[in-house]
């Protein structure tokens, strides 16, 4: 059964006014951050998820339909869905960053590049098509062997295949 509250509220989204974003904010503010808290323990950031759920809700109140749910479950949908988000979020950016700090890219010095290497470009150009994409992007543009195997639609036994193929193609070049 829909309260007269909800109901009010829902007509305000369909309107378009912003009294409704205050409504939703006092009735269910606290019920939201609950579900938000659980799944992000940083007190901050758990708030700043729940704003940014109100702005996507605010944004996409004219797709509310309330024969599919009730107001509070589909507000509680974008929420949970917001926080599991942000979770994955500094997931993806935590894994990705370089640390500098224990990085030896800039420690390296000429005396320790193999000078006998730097002309690798060249020769790859040498291999099979299939070999050299598949070398370009494990080596020069830094994939896994996952990531290659999803961006190039290359199952993952085929990428392995062929890295260590082309391998063995690079070193007949370097060690005849």
């Amino acid at each position: 059964m829909i309260s007269a509250t909800e109901r009010e509220i829902v007509s305000l989204l369909k309107k378009n006014d912003k009294k409704a974003i205050s409504l939703l904010y006092d009735y269910y503010s606290d019920a939201l951050y609950g579900v938000i808290s659980k799944i992000i323990t940083d007190e901050d950031l758990a708030q700043d998820v729940l704003q940014e759920s109100f702005v996507k809700i605010w944004k996409n109140s004219k797709k509310y339909d309330a024969s599919k749910a009730r107001l509070f479950t589909w507000i509680y949908r974008i929420a949970y869905n917001s926080a599991i988000d942000k979770v994955r979020s500094i997931k993806n950016k935590s894994g990705n960053e370089v640390q500098i700090e224990t990085s030896s890219v800039y420690k390296i010095t000429s005396n320790e590049l193999n000078q006998d290497v730097l002309d690798i470009k060249k020769h790859l150009k040498s291999l099979d098509e299939k070999y050299q994409i598949v070398l370009n992007a494990l080596f020069f543009e830094g994939m896994t062997q996952q990531e290659a195997s999803d961006e190039l639609d290359i199952p993952l036994g085929t990428i392995k295949s062929r890295l260590k193929i082309g391998l063995r193609e690079l070193r007949k070049i370097y060690h005849p």
